[in-house]
């Protein structure tokens, strides 16, 4: 099956968050039909409000699966409609919890195709939760393992729904982003920090802690 994007979507509206610490919240992001431009900081027209949290290189742009996004739906008895988890891109024929963590992505052809790298998973906050409104969202998220990834813009382009996504290339190490996500492995947190240590890997400093933080605890 050949990867692809199935939606992009930038921010509807913004919401008041009272349990976020700037009290408005960019997470309702909804499809867009055009073509969107993308740089190192994420999709034009798109807004993080808190942006100690979200945004950034690192973060510049989320992307969720259509297959666990259709697992999520027959959970929960409800629609998850591209955008509803806060995504900038809804895929197509790619296993995210299998991604691993620094490989390259190819989004699009030609000159204006887009080069990411995928950086981390997305850990679940309370502004997810607040955005779901499902009984122990946080939890329940959390135990499924169904995780979307953060991408780092390489080469700005330009994303429309339908276009192919190619993998390039995968480090070595092969740690997937459900590994990253968990932190429970030891070993794999060591070749995380052994490849960034080396200049193999650029790693988020986020995940950086929480590797080392695994380590700790082994």
């Amino acid at each position: 099956m050949r990867a692809s994007v199935t939606a992009v979507c930038v921010v509807h509206q913004l919401l008041d968050n009272p349990s976020g610490q700037v009290g408005r919240t960019g997470i309702d992001k909804r499809p867009v039909a055009g073509p969107v431009r993308v740089g190192p900081l994420g999709l034009t027209g798109d807004v993080q409000c808190d942006t100690r949290h979200h945004g950034g290189p690192y973060q510049a742009v989320y992307v969720y699966a259509d297959e666990d996004a259709g697992w999520w739906a027959a959970q929960l008895g409800r629609v998850v409609t591209p955008g509803l988890f806060g995504e900038n891109l809804r895929t197509s024929g790619l296993d995210l919890r299998s991604a691993v963590i620094g490989e390259r992505w190819r989004i699009g052809d030609g000159p204006d195709a887009v080069l990411v790298r995928v950086t981390k998973p997305r850990v679940p906050c309370e502004t997810f939760k607040r955005r779901m409104d499902e009984p122990r969202w946080v939890k329940r998220f959390t135990e499924a393992g169904r995780v979307g990834v953060y991408l780092k813009v390489e080469r700005a382009g330009t994303l429309v729904p339908g276009a192919p996504i190619s993998v390039l290339d995968r480090p070595a190490h092969g740690v997937t982003a459900l590994q990253a996500f968990r932190y429970d492995d030891p070993a794999a947190m060591g070749r995380l920090l052994a490849a960034d240590t080396s200049g193999d890997l650029d790693l988020d400093g986020d995940l950086r802690k929480r590797a080392s933080l695994a380590l700790s605890r082994a």
